[in-house]
This record gives C-alpha cells, sequence and structure tokens, in this order.
C-alpha cells in the first residue's frame, strides 16, 4: 500500500520538556538551528530538514556524543506522547514495536522494520523524507526510546545484544553502558539487536482499559493523517503564501521544504502532477477570489498573483476561462 505521509513533523512537547531537564535553553538551541522561535512558543509542522537542523543543534549546544541518550532518560513516561503511551501500556514487548511502528508516523515521517530470524531480531529505522544521514543524536534516542519503553514496560533493565550505528568513530563506552552490549560504529546501518525471546516478555504496565481508548482514536487520527496532506497539498499551501511576495519558483518553494530541487520535481511527478501546473491552479484558484473584490483594479489582482505585467495575467486567466478577467468579473457580478 502506498501511504500518503506529508514531509511535516510535529515536534512532540515532551522534547521541550526534557531539553530543559538535561539544562538546554530552547531560544538558544533554535538559533543555533537558524528556526523561528515559533516552532516552540506556536507548535506547527515543521519539515524532516528543519526537525534534524534542531538534532544536530542539540549535538553543538552540548557538545556531549551521549545528549541523545540521556534526553531520553530524561523523559516522564506521563508526558509521551499518545502513540508512546500505547506503547508503554502495550500487552508485551512485540505489542509495543507494533504500536509504535503503527502510530509514531502521526508525529513523524519515520518508518520501523523489524526483523526475526532464529533467537535474534533487529530494529532498523528509515526516513521516509530525508536527504541527508540523521544527525548522531537523533539516532540514539530513537533507538534508546526503543529500550527505555521496554525497560519501563516490564520493569526489568533488558539489554541489547548488539547495537550498529553510522556514527563517525568515536568513543563508545557509554553507549556500550546505556545499552548493555557491544556498539559497532561505522556500521551500514543503524540498527538495535535484540534477544528474539525478549519480544514476548509481558509488560507490567499493560492496561487494556486504556489501550481500548486510545486505540480507536489513533487509527481515526492515522486514517484522517494518510488523506489530508498530500506533498502537491503542501506545495500549493506554500505557493499560495509566497504569491503576493512575488512570483513562486522552485528553488524557493524547495527550500521551505527543505528538498532539493530535484526531490521536488520528482515527488511531484510521483503524484502525476508539476510545479507549473500547481502554480496554474493556485493562481487560477486566488485570481477568482481578488477578482469577485470590486475594489480591485486588474493591475492590482496581477501583482498579487505574482505577475510581472497585466498582459501576462490576460493571457493565462483567458486559457483558465476562455475570457478576459473584466469579462468574467463582469458576469460574477451580475449574477451575485
Amino acid at each position: 500500500m502506498t501511504e500518503n505521509f506529508a514531509d511535516r513533523i510535529k515536534v512532540p512537547a515532551v522534547l521541550w520538556l526534557g531539553l530543559e531537564n538535561v539544562g538546554i535553553s530552547v531560544s538558544a538551541l533554535l538559533r543555533q538551528a537558524q528556526l523561528p522561535l515559533g516552532v516552540f512558543t506556536n507548535p506547527g509542522a515543521i519539515t524532516t530538514c528543519q526537525y534534524f537542523a534542531i538534532w544536530q543543534g542539540i549535538f553543538d549546544i552540548s557538545g556531549d556524543a551521549s545528549i541523545g541518550l540521556k534526553l531520553i532518560a530524561a523523559l516522564p513516561t506521563g508526558k509521551l506522547p499518545p502513540s508512546l503511551l500505547a506503547a508503554y501500556h502495550a500487552r508485551d514487548f512485540r505489542d509495543a514495536l507494533l504500536r509504535i511502528a503503527r502510530y509514531k508516523r502521526l508525529c513523524i515521517p519515520e518508518q520501523l522494520h523489524l526483523e526475526e530470524e532464529d533467537n535474534q531480531c533487529f530494529i532498523e529505522l528509515s526516513w521516509l523524507y530525508a536527504e541527508q544521514a540523521e544527525p548522531a543524536p537523533l539516532v540514539d534516542a530513537s533507538l534508546a526510546t526503543l529500550m527505555e519503553i521496554v525497560r519501563r514496560g516490564t520493569g526489568v533493565a533488558l539489554n541489547a545484544s548488539l547495537v550498529e550505528l553510522r556514527h563517525t568513530p568515536m568513543d563508545v563506552s557509554l553507549h556500550e553502558a546505556w545499552f548493555g552490549c557491544r556498539v559497532r560504529v561505522g556500521a551500514q546501518h543503524n540498527r538495535l539487536h535484540l534477544h528474539r525471546s525478549d519480544l514476548d516478555r509481558p509488560f507490567v504496565s499493560y492496561n487494556a482499559e486504556l489501550l481500548a481508548m486510545l486505540a480507536p482514536a489513533l487509527d481515526q487520527q492515522l486514517v484522517e493523517h494518510q488523506h489530508q496532506h498530500s506533498f502537491s497539498d503542501t506545495v500549493c499551501w506554500l505557493l499560495g503564501r509566497q504569491l503576493s511576495a512575488g512570483r513562486p519558483d522552485i528553488p524557493a518553494v524547495s527550500r521551505e521544504m527543505g528538498v532539493s530541487e530535484r526531490t521536488l520535481q520528482r515527488r511531484l511527478s510521483e503524484e502525476g502532477t508539476s510545479f507549473n501546473s500547481l502554480l496554474s491552479t493556485v493562481r487560477r484558484t486566488r485570481a477568482h477570489k481578488l477578482l469577485a473584490d470590486p475594489e480591485l483594479d486588474l493591475t492590482e489582482v496581477a501583482l498579487l498573483l505574482g505577475y510581472e505585467d497585466q498582459s501576462s495575467f490576460f493571457r493565462a486567466f483567458k486559457l483558465w476561462e476562455n475570457q478576459t478577467p473584466s469579462a468574467w468579473r463582469s458576469l460574477q457580478l451580475n449574477n451575485a
């Protein structure tokens, strides 16, 4: 099944709380990541590229190679987002992993892959829209979250069997102490290896009544999320926002979305459209709204649609409606 998850990330509030607990100023972090303070004060959706910038900033400010592990350890269970809370109250570790894999994409466009073989298994996480390697603290935090869930859920200080990291060579002693196993850096994958028998460990935190309330709500959110935001929808939203500031172009939109121009064009092609087609659609819709205001003259309308001159707007509009903007306006006003 092709999943329709847009490159939009809702930063969980518990991350900001965790940063405070380890002594990192949120305002200083956002300055380091070159992101507006509104990311914190008015929580909305950011891109994978911007999310990576936050995690890179966490490392740059702390200078601590184990900051990702410390952040996860500092998160209070009661403040976990619903997707992780459902995992914490799962029946066992396998059930918890399946819930994480299903629901985490409500906040983050990341996939969890679990593979079992003989008495071992491994978990690998992959980002759907990443164009660069994940920052090391984010990789650590993602894998540490899985271990922290099973440790808190079972009440047992379980260890992994092996951790593979694509990190550059570093002192892994703190990582080995945290995961309780050998940590291999410079690997081809970021993977958490586990003893397969641990997947069947029951959770002392299992709460069937709470899951009966959480799961249907999360499933409904998942259905809505899958159909709510396509890549094309996001591009259209950005085009509409940029129109009055001038003629939107591919470089401007790709920068805003945190993807390369090539990726932007490829993703639109996969959805059966193109940048120029979306721009034309957005302009046409906006033109109808602007022309409905008799106080705006046609030159103003052309400028608000990002056209350099009125004649360019007239040519485009005639292709859309087979009549001039003034004729269309008169007809609409007469029918009102």
